[in-house]
């Protein structure tokens, strides 16, 4: 029996993904292209080899109850001094993100855990690299906007080669945004 490192994460996408990364690999961030952009739900996590049909399960449970929500990210905030990273914010759908975090690592589920940090959502643009290249990150994305409607999460697996590699994605159990109030869907109705 081997052990496998996994990780759980709303996936940044396009044309924003790329574009995020690119910049990552600019700022000298060597791991930008083994990492997809993302929102993490659960870090990297060593678990058997075997428990990984039980951690799809789990996780399909939780998207199967789970609705879309509107994501924007806007500007930029640091970990540091605590953690050399540079990232940018998450500034509407945060509260959405914390509580599928905690469903995700709900200590009866077969990936609970502790968090060596509290849980704060974000998307990575500089880890552990040149002070001077941390601060430019910070500067250059501090007007940084995008925004997208979140319809799921998806299961990625570290490789050897320290790429991380999308196993399964996870859509919610709709992906229909609820209409504006005071919207009637005519679809709906039915003739008699």
């Amino acid at each position: 029996m081997g052990t496998v490192t996994i990780g759980v994460s709303i996936a940044v996408p396009e044309p924003h993904g790329s574009r995020l990364q690119q910049l990552r690999a600019g700022f000298g961030d060597a791991a930008a292209y083994g990492i997809p952009t993302h929102v993490t739900l659960l870090p990297p996590t060593e678990v058997a080899d075997t428990a990984v049909p039980a951690v799809e399960a789990h996780l399909a449970e939780v998207a199967a109850v789970g609705r879309p929500f509107p994501m924007r990210l806007s500007g930029t905030g640091t970990f540091r001094p605590v953690s050399p990273v540079v990232y940018v914010r998450v500034v509407e759908g945060a509260e959405a993100c914390t509580r599928l975090q905690q469903q995700v690592r709900d200590p009866a589920g077969p990936v609970a855990r502790e968090l060596q940090f509290p849980y704060h959502p974000h998307v990575t643009v500089a880890h552990g690299i040149e002070e001077a290249a941390m601060d430019r990150a910070f500067e250059d994305l501090a007007g940084y906007e995008a925004e997208w409607p979140c319809t799921g999460f998806a299961l990625y697996e570290q490789g050897a080669d320290a790429v991380w590699r999308k196993l399964r994605d996870f859509p919610f159990g709709t992906v229909v945004v609820p209409p504006q109030a005071g919207h009637v869907d005519r679809g709906s109705v039915s003739a008699r």
